[in-house]
């Protein structure tokens, strides 16, 4: 399977509707790709809290429809990363779009876990409840978002729902990119999982971003990771050393909570 993690940039100057048809056509030159995966509220910048409201968009806004377009086009499965949902019954929403390769959007997910310590996203976005996998040809993802990382038990209820595949979307700022990298680890060892992590370059509202995109197997290698620019993560990888994983190690079986 291959792999591309768009590590996009997302700066102020650029405004969000250019950032939208950029990253569609970074998108269609994924071409030959089976995955291809962009980061967490690349359209706003995820600690861009005051654009959260004004840049909100319906499920089926304008992302989606550029989404849609560009995974048909480069027919692709596409995870588009994240946006600002602006449910009209409810709250907003950090909600995570995917696509199959025909355009069609197999899944959302509602971020569960939101970040701020009682500002920011933790009081401006409604949590999600619902855990999300998507049964691709060769695996299954299980769909998390940016500050779900540092929750083990999210990823252990997504193993149980048949994961072999974790994509995480994030935002994750520069100053604790040494607990990126480590987390990205640990949740592809504890599960014995493929970890696809895709950040943003560029800064948000004055926050620099880590970037540093990771792609970990299921033993805790590091089989490819990004600079902190804007960047292109490509890798291939074979789903099937999941099985073999935790048939020669079989860690899962002995869980007793």
């Amino acid at each position: 399977m291959r792999a591309s993690l768009i590590q996009i940039t997302v700066d102020e100057g650029e405004s969000v509707e250019s950032r939208r048809v950029r990253a569609a056509s970074l998108v269609r030159q994924q071409a030959g790709a089976d995955l291809v995966v962009l980061p967490e509220l690349w359209t706003t910048g995820a600690f861009a809290y005051e654009e959260f409201g004004t840049e909100a968009e319906p499920l089926e806004g304008p992302t989606y429809e550029a989404m849609a377009k560009a995974a048909s086009d480069a027919g692709v499965w596409l995870h588009a990363g994240s946006i600002p949902e602006r449910d009209p019954d409810g709250p907003l929403y950090n909600t995570s779009l995917i696509f199959s390769p025909s355009g069609e959007l197999v899944a959302a997910y509602r971020k569960i876990h939101r970040f701020g310590f009682d500002k920011g996203e933790a009081v401006l976005m409604g949590a999600g409840r619902d855990l999300v996998t998507v049964r691709l040809p060769g695996t299954t993802l299980g769909v998390a978002t940016c500050y779900d990382l540092r929750f083990p038990e999210l990823f252990r209820g997504l193993v149980d729902a048949g994961a072999e595949t974790l994509v995480i979307p994030a935002g994750w700022p520069e100053r604790r990119r040494a607990h990126w990298t480590l987390l990205a680890q640990a949740r592809a060892v504890e599960n014995q999982a493929f970890v696809l992590a895709c950040g943003t370059a560029g800064t948000h509202a004055g926050v620099p971003q880590a970037g540093h995109s990771i792609v970990v197997d299921p033993w805790g290698e590091v089989l490819a990771e990004a600079g902190a620019d804007e960047e292109i993560l490509t890798v291939e990888f074979d789903p099937g050393k999941v099985a073999t994983t935790r048939e020669q190690f079989p860690a899962l079986k002995d869980r007793v909570l």
